[in-house]
């Protein structure tokens, strides 16, 4: 069971990078000033506010991190004891 827990964690901690990379690559095409930082509070970016593909792909990258976190929380840590 625990070999099973490891890799979904490990595809959902790639699923999860290559979607913070997309963000980010979307984010520098609409603002090349734009550093990953400045992603953790993109309202401060108006090119990013407006974009709606922006939006869109930063909801599925928070969607993938509440996965993570869900499963971590409430399955795994459960059948770990």
């Amino acid at each position: 069971m625990e070999e099973l827990f490891q890799e979904i964690e490990q595809c959902l901690e790639e699923m999860i990078r290559l979607q913070r990379e997309k963000v980010f690559m979307i984010a520098i095409k609409l603002n090349s000033s734009i550093t990953r930082d400045d992603l953790f509070n993109p309202q401060d970016f108006v090119e990013l506010e407006r974009s709606g593909l922006f939006n869109f792909e930063d909801g599925i990258l928070a969607g993938l991190m509440s996965a993570q976190m869900a499963l971590r929380a409430n399955v795994f840590s459960k059948h770990r004891r």
